[in-house]
């Protein structure tokens, strides 16, 4: 397979200022999922790297971030010097590029949250735990579902990764999450513009990865413990891991549960049935050598959530309960006891997501293949009848193959080129008593090229990449009871549709000075129609209305430009990233006049029309030298979207967010004076989002929402023994300190029923609430 033969590659990390070594650096190839940590003289060793020119990342916790391109082919001790942080400089990211990219020298707009600001939130899901991110905002139904939204586009217009792999789930519904585990993710990279080129259709907003850890240094076998408890709604969390590597052979499991009460405001009090309960299984098994890697993944997650439907009791403004009485179902207001727990109530979903997948990455020579394969299944079930809890209104059984294979040929005179393809075979089966989509398969496959070349400052980056998707829906036939019956009334009809799409970028990124970096890109998306868009009929209880599907719909395609600049010194960084998206085709629902379904809801019907989207993020991080421990960071992030040629009220696209602006004091120091306490953090701040009164008021679509301003704050530290052994760490988060009653502009909950005793609308988000995590990490060796 290859020529490829051991070369062992060393080294000394010290302190740029003192010389003095620094134990405990994080020294990590990307591209080969190998790391390992420097010793107590600051040293450190790969042993069975292969031969080739790779990545090489040093991270150490309160320090730049420093990356080097290393020919492990050619022996050499590497002694790398490292500053003391002034802002998040050096990052390292691999979704979006072909290779892993020293993120400044990538044209595409991306953002890095990495472990440490993750850890640092007070979240209750994986979306939830990055949605503060310039740029980034979520669709919500209360504390346990939310959707990715990336610069005013979500749904499938975002593409999730789980760990470099395709999260196939049902994305064209907002009333259910991302099935990721919140607690296995190490870090998350979002590209902020299309990704078609190398993921294909529904990437045009965007791709957002959710990474698991690096395998662990050679000869290690570690583990943590981690729990989680937040006030308000009660939350508790738990996650233990073990992860280890012996002689190459490498191995990572974790087991996590999460148990969720409902959660309170300050004008509904407890939200009745806002509460859920999740448990999930993850891990990688494989070998590290020589000639590359080869790792087994499995992802397990499992989730019960309860729908909150707002209806109140007009005389005390108590929430109503569904209670069966005789053969109806009445609307009784909740007790206390019913808000008091962890109980959920109809209607209720559960979703289920398996997911099992190779990821390999074979050493070629100077050149390098990597396949991916992976097969997964989503279950997803309603629960909706108080007269029969246990019937499953709405079940989709979805099941997906996907694989990814990248060639990358040897370096020839700096230009770098890769050439692939990825695709997927896709089969959903309704098993509940109610039809909303059909029965449908789904081929899709594409093949890209992308090539990359540095000229002196400036680094080039382009590809191109052709797609074809074929959906294929199955006929439904009802008798007078809705069941399925040969020769009964049609309720779905068959068809077959084909889309082919050619999607491209360019874009180049030139460091005008070691502290000005300059960006620019061009690229052109596209989005194949989902199925609800093509064949759906019936109501689609996630957007309260009978949806009507059009198998003629034309795919979507886009046309964005980006630019950017950043600008770091010792004092200030700034950076400012702004884009134009031209969306063709798009697609919306529009109503059908006057029309009412048989249960009394609005008729929509889908079609399509030109979109435009503009704005940008702004970050500013003040860090007065030397004063290097103390930071000012503030960003402000903006979307401007409307539809073309749309009459009043119609021309504004929904769920956009409003205007948002962040600004944070944060303190960080590695070592208080003669204390236990290292890595202490201490940070204050507002979040300011501004009154959104760009809305698709049509239809009743959507109403002015009102700006509001919360205050954050946040403590912790690394508790650590006499040699300087961390024994725990301890983290401290507080969101809406002052208990504001706020609605956000993304939540579905915002167009619950009017509740008479208060005067008002909706159901409001989350108040006041205190988030406590421990880790305690163990080592056996």
């Amino acid at each position: 397979m290859s020529r490829a033969v051991a070369v062992p590659v060393t080294g000394r990390i010290t302190d740029g200022a003192t010389q003095e070594p620094l134990p405990g650096a994080t020294v990590l190839f990307p591209d080969l999922k190998q790391a390992t940590a420097t010793g107590a003289d600051g040293t450190f060793r790969f042993s069975s790297l292969p031969r080739g020119r790779f990545l090489l990342q040093v991270r150490f916790l309160g320090y730049n971030t420093v990356v080097r391109t290393v020919d492990t082919g050619n022996p050499q001790t590497l002694n790398i010097a490292l500053t003391t942080a002034a802002t998040e400089i050096g990052q390292v990211v691999v979704t979006g590029v072909s290779a892993a990219t020293e993120m400044r020298r990538s044209p595409v707009p991306t953002t890095v949250i990495n472990h440490t600001r993750l850890s640092q939130a007070a979240s209750t899901n994986a979306v939830d735990a990055i949605a503060h991110t310039p740029g980034v905002a979520q669709i919500t139904t209360g504390a346990g579902i939310s959707k990715p939204v990336i610069r005013g586009l979500g749904a499938n217009r975002v593409i999730t990764l789980n760990n470099g792999a395709k999260q196939e789930g049902q994305q064209w519904g907002d009333e259910h999450g991302i099935e990721i585990d919140e607690y296995a993710i190490d870090r998350v990279e979002v590209i902020k513009g299309p990704g078609s080129l190398l993921y294909g259709s529904d990437g045009m907003a965007g791709v957002i990865n959710f990474l698991a850890p690096d395998p662990v240094e050679e000869g290690r076998v570690l583990a943590s413990v981690a729990t989680n408890y937040q006030t308000n709604n009660h939350l508790q969390g738990y996650s233990i891991m073990n992860a280890g590597n012996k002689s190459g052979f490498n191995w990572l499991v974790r087991g996590s549960s999460k148990l969720a009460g409902n959660y309170r405001n300050r004008y509904d009090g407890r939200v009745y049935n806002s509460g859920f309960r999740e448990l999930d299984g993850n891990g990688y098994v494989g070998l590290n050598k020589s000639w590359g890697y080869s790792h087994l993944t499995v992802s397990s997650f499992n989730q019960r959530v309860g729908l909150v439907e707002g209806e109140r009791d007009e005389a005390t403004g108590r929430f109503l309960k569904q209670a069966a009485s005789a053969d109806s179902v009445l609307g009784v207001p909740v007790t206390d006891a019913d808000l008091r727990g962890y109980g959920l109530a109809v209607p209720q979903q559960q979703i289920g997501h398996l997911r099992l997948g190779t990821d390999n990455n074979f050493i070629l020579g100077q050149s390098r293949l990597t396949v991916n394969l992976g097969w997964q299944q989503n279950l997803r079930r309603e629960f909706g009848n108080a007269l029969d809890p246990a019937e499953t209104s709405l079940f989709f059984q979805l099941r997906t193959l996907d694989y990814a294979v990248r060639y990358y040929l040897p370096e020839l005179s700096g230009w770098n080129l890769t050439l692939g393809t990825s695709g997927m075979q896709q089969t959903n089966a309704n098993k509940g008593v109610e039809f909303l989509i059909p029965a449908y398969r789904l081929f899709d496959n594409g093949v890209f090229g992308v090539v990359k070349k540095s000229i002196g400052r400036l680094d080039l980056s382009g590809g191109l990449r052709e797609d074809v998707r074929i959906i294929t829906g199955d006929a439904l036939f009802l008798d007078v009871n809705a069941q399925p019956a040969a020769g009964g009334e049609q309720k779905f009809a068959a068809f077959r549709r084909t889309f082919r799409n050619v999607s491209g970028s360019v874009g180049g990124s030139f460091s005008a000075t070691e502290k000005l970096v300059l960006k620019a890109n061009v690229s052109r998306g596209f989005r194949a129609p989902n199925i609800a868009e093509l064949a759906s009929n019936g109501k689609h209880e996630g957007t309260i209305r009978y949806e009507i599907g059009e198998t003629n719909l034309r795919p979507e395609t886009s046309l964005q430009l980006d630019g950017g600049v950043s600008y770091a010194t010792e004092h200030v960084s700034l950076s400012l990233d702004a884009f134009r998206n031209r969306i063709q085709n798009y697609i919306f629902p529009s109503r059908l006049g006057d029309s009412i379904s048989a249960e009394g809801d609005p008729v929509f019907r889908y079609g399509q029309g030109t979109a435009q989207l503009a704005g940008g993020e702004i970050s500013l991080d003040v860090h007065p030298h030397p004063l290097d421990w103390l930071h000012f960071e503030n960003s402000f992030s903006m979307v401007r979207a409307v539809q073309l040629n749309q009459p009043e009220g119609q021309q504004y696209l929904p769920f956009i967010p409003a205007d948002r602006l962040q600004s944070e004091l944060r303190v960080n120091l590695r070592t208080v004076g003669a204390s236990r306490l290292g890595n202490l953090y201490a940070k204050a701040g507002i979040e300011h989002t501004f009154a959104q009164n760009r809305f698709f008021s049509a239809f009743d679509t959507e109403t002015r929402t009102a700006g509001y301003t919360l205050v954050n704050a946040g403590l912790g530290s690394d508790v650590q023994s006499a040699r300087g052994k961390t024994l725990f760490s301890v983290y401290l988060a507080a969101n809406n300190l002052l208990d504001v009653g706020y609605q956000s502009h993304l939540s579905r909950l915002k167009y619950a029923a009017y509740n008479a005793s208060n005067g008002r609308s909706g159901v409001f988000n989350q108040g006041r609430n205190v988030s406590v995590k421990m880790v305690v990490p163990l080592a056996f060796n």
